[in-house]
């Protein structure tokens, strides 16, 4: 039998949304918790009274309310940049697409403002790169097979000054405060004092909007 404290804790987690919701206080703890209570006594293993989720939602709301304040009291600084034209591509791992990859890496120079991502996963490797190298990624991967593409996108990249890795649930707040603006983000690219989000461009100002107040203006 779990609590009831602890049942309407993983309902919450189940719906990220709900945390601003809370957090802001626009919520209806009254409503939500007559919405979820047969939830809650299946995990409880008993009736449960409507009075007793408000209550566990109620601190719960306080304790997210704690969180954030804590997550804007960072010590951090940091400045935004902003890279347009970027081809996000999506391919199957081979052996040849892995061979192909330095010529990408031989060609693109960040000095002059070129940007490009390769991040590798087990099945797929996934390729962020300035837009007019389309030529050249076109060749390269023309016998290998894509599974997804996009042109036309933004890289915003977070810039830190502070402590940036050591610094937990900065991502977390970052694409927390996306997703309530119902920002999609195709790439997540996380390095040690930057991080870096490829979204579409209709989304940009928007999203820089977002970024730069995400830890409460700092």
């Amino acid at each position: 039998m779990e609590s009831v404290s602890n049942s309407v804790k993983r309902i919450i987690d189940r719906t990220p949304f709900l945390y601003e919701m809370l957090i802001q206080g626009i919520l209806s703890y009254s409503n939500y918790a007559a919405s979820i209570r047969p939830s809650v006594e299946q995990m409880h293993g008993k009736e449960v009274k409507n009075s007793a989720i408000v209550m566990a939602i109620r601190r719960y709301a306080e304790e997210l309310r704690k969180k954030d304040t804590e997550q804007k009291s960072y010590n951090l600084r940091y400045e935004i940049m902003m890279k347009t034209n970027i081809l996000d591509i999506n391919l199957v791992r081979s052996d040849t697409i892995m061979g192909k990859l330095g010529e990408l890496y031989n060609l693109v120079s960040p000095a002059s403002g070129d940007f490009l991502n390769v991040t590798l996963g087990s099945h797929e490797v996934s390729l962020s790169i300035s837009g007019k190298y389309l030529e050249t990624v076109q060749r390269l991967i023309a016998h290998e097979e894509v599974l997804h593409r996009m042109d036309d996108l933004v890289a915003l990249s977070l810039v830190f000054s502070g402590d940036f890795m050591s610094t937990p649930g900065i991502v977390y707040e970052a694409v927390r405060k996306l997703a309530w603006e119902e920002i999609n983000v195709n790439e997540v690219i996380s390095t040690m004092n930057e991080l870096t989000f490829v979204i579409r461009r209709e989304d940009s100002m928007n999203a820089f909007t977002v970024l730069q107040s995400f830890l409460g203006g700092v």
